[in-house]
């Protein structure tokens, strides 16, 4: 059995401590980044805390080999005098949404072989997509991902504030979001890519302008011309 600790009480934290629970060659201990003074003793210790507090947390941990699962972050940021890794999960974590591991992209990096394989045994205990990640490489995943991830969920915000200041249900666009993201599983997204910008409607840009507020008409001119460049 492989010893795991959980340092952390956010949204990564807590699916992960569900998901290793139910594996069987894991044992698994949760505890909150505030309760330091008596760290237990683990073959890993997975630090799930903000990225601001990684260094600091680190700095007080002696266990033999201390990860953290941040994107962003370097493997250099981890303080601790002991061996490093990172068990970075290319997933957005919510806290009432259930995720399925098995289809989840766990990125690992440690400072030697064993470390990595010891890495690559617990990621295998609860998924099947498993990369060799260095921190340059994921520094770009994280960015890549927050576009695709974050910056559209705001669109789905700022969708949902058009329709509900105009009395039109938001679950009217559902399938549409749907279609959109199944359609890169066949297609390049610039393939993908329909709508007024591409086509260089301009009456139909400028009536969608005087639809919005001043923050919308901002972003809207933004990806338009965004848009518009990336296919000249």
């Amino acid at each position: 059995m492989i010893s795991v600790l959980i340092i952390g009480n956010g949204n990564v934290a807590t699916h992960l401590n569900n998901v290793f629970l139910n594996a069987d060659t894991i044992t698994v201990t949760k505890i909150k980044s505030r309760n330091l003074i008596n760290v237990p003793s683990a073959d890993i210790t997975i630090l799930a805390v903000s990225d601001d507090a990684i260094s600091e947390v680190s700095s007080k941990i002696n266990n033999t080999l201390v990860v953290h699962t941040s994107g962003a972050c370097s493997i250099t940021e981890l303080k601790n005098t002991t061996r490093k890794g990172v068990f970075y999960m290319l997933q957005s974590f919510s806290k009432d949404k259930e995720v399925n591991f098995s289809e989840i992209p766990i990125c690992l990096e440690a400072e030697n072989e064993k470390d990595y394989h010891l890495l690559e045994t617990i990621a295998q205990a609860i998924g099947t997509k498993i990369f060799k990640i260095n921190s340059e490489q994921r520094k770009t995943i994280h960015v890549a991902a927050v576009f695709v991830n974050n910056f559209t969920n705001h669109l789905f915000k700022i969708g949902n504030d058009i329709c509900k200041t105009n009395h039109v249900p938001f679950d009217i666009l559902q399938p549409l979001i749907k279609e959109t993201v199944l359609k890169i599983e066949t297609l390049t997204p610039s393939e993908a890519q329909t709508g007024p910008a591409i086509r260089n409607d301009e009456q139909t840009i400028k009536n969608h302008l005087d639809l919005l507020n001043k923050n919308q008409q901002e972003i809207y001119s933004i990806l338009t011309k965004s848009i518009q460049n990336a296919n000249n």
